[in-house]
């Protein structure tokens, strides 16, 4: 595939393709991974963004399509075939910016101070600005833009970073357009526990108050004497 004819790419061939590029890494004892290994790994519930839920003909779908770009390559050995990615050779970048792409990848958007954390298994950049440098080279690579760095979001102290493997991000991304709805929906929930909460304490005050009401008149009862006095 010629580095200047870049193609758009799934949410599934991404997720496959960060996959690889992570277990290369990970768990190098068992790359190249077999398709089994590959849908498990896509499927994982932590260090992914979205959670996926695919079938084996899904991600045996996207390595094919992979496959025409020559992003990944198929192997042979054992009793299974097994599939590795080729993106360094193909977009023609240094191990460091695979690395920032993977975990762009698998969990979306990121600032440079998570991606330096979420890359610590696979490469230890040495502070945040060479995260930054390599992240700018991206940027700004001659044969296409591989990564964008999307407008800060309100309160927030960092820009965050997303790959353009799949064309430019969805709006929300850009935007952080859920924060919103999902920020009041939470107020609003606070807002009805709190109430909620209070109406049971008041419940619970009043019953503790006719319970001591009850046990004065029975001491005053036993003593003779007026509950008023």
């Amino acid at each position: 595939m010629s580095s200047t004819a870049l193609p758009v790419l799934s949410l599934v061939e991404t997720r496959v393709l960060g996959v690889l590029a992570e277990k290369q890494r990970t768990v190098p004892d068992s790359y190249p991974l077999t398709l089994n290994s590959l849908v498990s790994g896509c499927n994982q519930k932590t260090s992914r963004n979205p959670v996926l839920e695919l079938t084996e003909s899904q991600v045996q779908a996207a390595i094919d399509s992979l496959r025409g770009y020559s992003l990944v390559a198929e192997t042979s050995g054992g009793r299974a075939f097994r599939y590795e990615h080729n993106i360094d050779r193909v977009l023609r970048i240094p191990s460091q910016s695979v690395i920032l792409l993977t975990v762009l990848m698998l969990r979306g958007p990121q600032t440079a101070g998570e991606l330096r954390i979420a890359c610590d298994r696979m490469h230890n950049f040495a502070d945040i600005s060479s995260v930054e440098g390599f992240l700018d080279e991206l940027a700004e690579r001659p044969a296409g833009a591989l990564v964008v760095k999307l407008p800060r979001l309100p309160g927030a102290r960092e820009s965050r970073w997303a790959h353009l493997l799949s064309g430019p991000p969805p709006e929300e991304s850009v935007r952080g357009a859920g924060a919103a709805p999902d920020a009041a929906q939470a107020a609003h929930d606070v807002s009805l526990g709190e109430v909620a909460a209070l109406k049971a304490n008041v419940a619970r005050l009043e019953a503790e108050v006719a319970s001591l009401k009850a046990l004065l008149g029975r001491v005053c009862a036993e003593l003779g004497i007026s509950e008023a006095g």
